[in-house]
Order: structure tokens, then sequence, then C-alpha cells
């Protein structure tokens, strides 16, 4: 058979991928532009479902407001209702007695539980209806990068070669990572080891269903929302699993576990080990008893985290999955999207209008840079040495998701959607608050360690309740932070005064997660301290500092502050 035959063709922009990161990007730059010549190139024929599948708020605004898909996602999917978190241990039997923490009301702000098959052809659909050209199937093998010139791209089809030229390339391969693989970029997130495996079922119970509440009529009673259509967590030592309901009856359940904490079954067919593993949690065991997952829909991947060097450069800018991933928890990976789709088309189209690119492109590379490695610092380094304990986790989740409604859910709510150009943790103004998150992370990491020590860890896990009305963006509604706050202060005074001059964990008290020159070069010009340098001592200040304080103003009032803090705590 003789060469294939090679054709050329050239465009403004080219985009490496069809899914929601690409096709989104597509749609910011049409509505801005309309006469742009963008073209996608997808390598599969159709999508198929892939994790992902709850939005929180920052996503849910971008779908929602951004790309204008409200009504498409209330009539094809599913409104989320918050998230909500399973507790166990040696005690627990039954789904009744599990420890809950979550939402007594339904959510005020909205989200969604999707299936990403069906949104991502429906995102591609409205890119292509706006003006872009598909390439589908096709097959990006290489990348010429050109600075401010031509970037020139290697595209197989069937068994055809094209080359396509054009002065930008968005690279939304996904976990592909096709530029940042190919120019040496990629990087593992090695001080975050996990992994992950998930699928389909069909045959889960209904949460909310009669069964249910005839068995476990108390149970049933104690919340005044729906439980299904939330986010669901089963933790556990090291680990967490998500129960998600996609619209039509599946429901896409997978556990996600740190290696260096747990290990996994090894005999039997994946899908047989996922539920064997699952079953060791009342809840799960329950609502799974006559589950079965879907086959050929059963999945394995290791070393989930990692990041690029480079996030953007005078032809090319990284988005979604194909620049960075950081963690399922929390469903991040659509807010990340959301993020670097509006920053990359709003660097592409200054350079359109005529404006220089050098100063953006680096500002972009370390707005990026800094957001991936402070967002992990802050909520995701050792957060699984606690997530299964109630007490902790407890006040790391209505810390964490307060914190976010107050400095970054609200934001495009109050800005418009010009405050998604701006990633988590960015700007000058986020300092404090990385500071202050990552610092109750890492106290509460201590003190699960501080617990297993002591056999405390999980003490609370079996029988006990933490509902609460949720948050919204007004400040009427902050009280629920306050009180985790006096939560956390509580802990140092009774348990925390034991880690206080303690290193943080296994690899020591000055790891950072990324080895980014560019990162460091710029939080220096901006007169900001590096971490690694300065996290030990400064560590030990605030820890000195804070028994302090907690130790003169809080002790004689100790008994009067337990009865504050105690709130919708209950046990039955």
């Amino acid at each position: 058979m003789g060469a294939p035959e090679i054709k050329e063709s050239s465009y403004d922009v080219a985009i490496v991928g069809g899914a929601l990161a690409g096709a989104a990007s597509a749609i910011l730059l049409l509505r801005e532009q309309p006469k742009l010549r963008v073209l996608i190139i997808e390598k599969s024929l159709v999508f198929g479902r892939r994790v992902g599948e709850a939005t929180v708020e920052v996503s849910g605004y971008f779908l929602s407001r951004v790309l204008g898909l409200t009504q498409y996602l209330n009539e094809a999917h599913l409104v989320k209702q918050g998230m909500r978190f399973w507790f166990y241990n040696n005690q627990t039997q039954s789904l009744d007695e599990c420890s809950e923490v979550g939402g007594r009301y339904l959510s005020r702000v909205p989200a969604y539980q999707v299936d990403r098959a069906a949104l991502d052809e429906e995102v591609l659909r409205r890119a292509v209806g706006l003006g872009a050209s598909l390439l589908r199937p096709g097959s990006v093998s290489r990348i010429a990068l050109v600075p401010g010139g031509e970037q020139v791209l290697e595209v197989k089809q069937g068994d055809q070669l094209r080359k396509i030229s054009a002065r930008w390339v968005i690279d939304a391969s996904g976990v592909a990572a096709l530029l940042a693989r190919q120019e040496g970029w990629w990087r593992p997130n090695t001080l975050h080891p996990t992994t992950a495996v998930w699928a389909r079922w069909t045959g889960v119970k209904d949460w909310d269903g009669f069964e249910l509440a005839k068995k476990y009529p108390q149970w049933s009673m104690a919340c005044n929302g729906i439980r299904a259509t939330a986010t669901n967590h089963f933790v556990g030592p090291g680990w967490w699993a998500w129960c998600i309901p996609l619209k039509g009856g599946d429901v896409s359940i997978g556990v996600v576990f740190d290696q260096r904490l747990m290990g996994w079954p090894e005999n039997g067919s994946l899908g047989d080990r996922l539920k064997q593993f699952l079953s060791r949690h009342p809840v799960a065991r329950e609502l799974m008893a006559e589950a079965q997952w879907r086959e050929g829909d059963v999945h394995w991947r290791k070393n989930l985290p990692y990041y690029s060097t480079t996030f953007a450069g005078d032809g090319f800018v990284l988005v979604g999955d194909a620049a960075a991933f950081l963690d399922p928890f929390y469903s991040p990976g659509m807010d990340w999207i959301s993020f670097t789709t509006s920053a990359a088309a709003d660097l592409i189209l200054a350079q359109q209008k005529g404006a220089a690119v050098a100063a953006r492109v680096n500002k972009h590379n370390q707005d990026f840079s800094r957001s991936y490695s402070e967002w992990f610092q802050a909520l995701y380094q050792d957060k699984y040495e606690y997530m299964g304990d109630f007490d902790l986790m407890r006040l790391a989740f209505l810390l964490d998701l307060g914190l976010y409604y107050l400095g970054v859910a609200s934001q495009p709510y109050k800005r418009g959607a010009k405050a998604l150009i701006e990633p988590v943790f960015s700007t000058p103004l986020s300092v404090p608050f990385f500071r202050l998150i990552r610092a109750y992370n890492r106290r509460f990491a201590q003190m699960a360690r501080s617990r297993h020590r002591r056999d405390q860890w999980g003490k609370h896990n079996h029988r006990f309740r933490f509902l609460f009305q949720g948050y919204t963006f007004a400040t009427s509604n902050a009280w629920p932070l306050f009180r985790a706050f006096r939560g956390w202060f509580w802990l140092e005074l009774t348990e925390g005064w034991r880690t206080w001059f303690t290193r943080l964990g296994p690899g020591g008290i000055a790891r950072v997660p990324l080895d980014l020159p560019r990162y460091w070069d710029a939080t220096r010009a901006a007169g900001i301290t590096p971490l690694a340098p300065a996290l030990k001592a400064s560590t030990l200040r605030f820890s000195f500092a804070f028994g302090s304080f907690c130790s003169v103003h809080f002790l004689r009032v100790a008994t009067k502050l337990r009865r504050w803090i105690g709130g919708p705590t209950a046990r039955w």
C-alpha cells in the first residue's frame, strides 16, 4: 500500500479534543469572534462515559450561565443536592448506625449530577452550531510548536494523514496530556499517590424509597431533603467512595484510596474486588446488596494527580485535564475546566485583538502554577489521613465548604464570568485564606495520627449525626463556618496540644508538591515567601502562639464553650 495522501489546511485555532474542555473553549471563542476559524479534532466517534460526573457551584455556574445549558441540564440530568458523608467503625453494623454529615434541606445554589457522555456530546454540538469545524474521528500524533507563528499538527483520519496549521492550539486531550508529555512538561504529583477504581451500577437501592424508610424509620425521618441526588461519600481510613446517581437509573460508584495508607484486594475480577471492598462499609453494603456493575464499564487508574510545568505559550494553551489533575474529592475537575477554558479564551482573544502576548502568557503560567500548587497544599495534601474520622472530617467539611462559598463560588455570581479568568489561590487576596486552609488541614492530619496512636481514631463514627442548613452567599448564613472554627479551637484545647511541636508527617514539615522554578520565581517577585524554607518555622510559631492564646483565653470557659459548639451534632 502506498503512502497516504497528505493534505494541508489552516485555521485560527485548532482544538485537540472535543469533550467538555475543548468544546467549551470553542464556544467561548466563537461567541466573542464569530468569524474565527476554529477546528475541533476529536478522536472518538462517540463519547464514552467518564468520571467527573458531579459539578459544584463554580462549574454549575459555568455550565448553566456561561455556556447557557440550564434548560438542558434540568431536562437531561439531575439537580445535585449537595454532599453527604457516611462514617463507620468496628461497632457499626447497619446503615442507620453510621454517623452522617450533610444538609438537612435542599441545596440553594445550583449544581448537577451529569452523564458526561451526554453532556460532552451536547456541548460539542453547540460548538459546531456556532461555526466550529469538526474533524471526527481524528487523532493528533504530534504538534510542532512555533512561538508567535503557525503551529503545525499532524493528524491521522482513517488511513489519511493531514497537516493542519493554526495560529493557536488548545490542548484539551484530557489525561492523554498530549503537549505536556510531548514537550517533557508532564510531572506526577508523587506526594499524593492515589488510585481510583470505579464502575456504573444497576440495582442500587433508592436512598429515599419505601424499602429503606420502612426498615430504618428514624434514619429516614432525620433528613428533610433528598439524600439520593446528593453526592454521597462512603469514607474509611485512607479511602473514600462516591455514589452519584445518573439520569436513567444507573449509579456511578467508585473508590479512591491513598496507596500509602491501605492496599487493594488482589483476587477476583476488578468488579468483584470493587464490590467486595465497598461491602466493608455498612451503608454501601445495604445499598449495593443486589447491585451489579455494567460489563465493560469497570475501570482502574493508578497515580491520579499530575501537572504540567507549562500551561501556555505564544501559540498554545492547555485546558482541563490536559493541564493538570488534583483529586476527585470535592469534584474540582469541572471547576478546573471552568477556569482554564475561560483564561485560555481570554488569552487568545486578546492576541486576536492585537494585544501583546508575552506578559499575558507569563501571568497565565504563574497563575495556574500557583493555583495548582496551593490548591493541592491547602485541600488535599495528607487529607486522606483524617477523611474517615467523623469529628475531624465534619469540621474540615464545614470549613472547606464555607470558605469555598465565601471566597470562590460567590465570585462569578457577584462579578460575572470574568471571575473565572482568575483561578483559585492565584490572587494576592487569597494568600491568607490559603495559609488558613493549609493550617487547619495539616493540623487535622496531625490530630488524626495522634488519634491512631491513642486508639481514638473514628470514636464518633458510630451513631452520630450532623445535619446543617447549608451555605448561601449571604453573610447571615456564615454561622456554620464560625461554629466550625470554634470546634477547631476546642479540639486544639482538648487534644491538639499533643502535636503542637511534632513534625507534620512522614515526609517532613517542609514538603511542597511541585518543582516549578517559574512558580517560585513569580512568588518571590510578588513579595511572597516561598513555602518550603519558611514552613517549618512559621508552623512552630503558629503552634506556640495558638497554644498560648487558647490556654489563656479558653481554659476558664471550657465547659461553657463545649455546650456552645455542640449544636446539631446529635447521638441517637
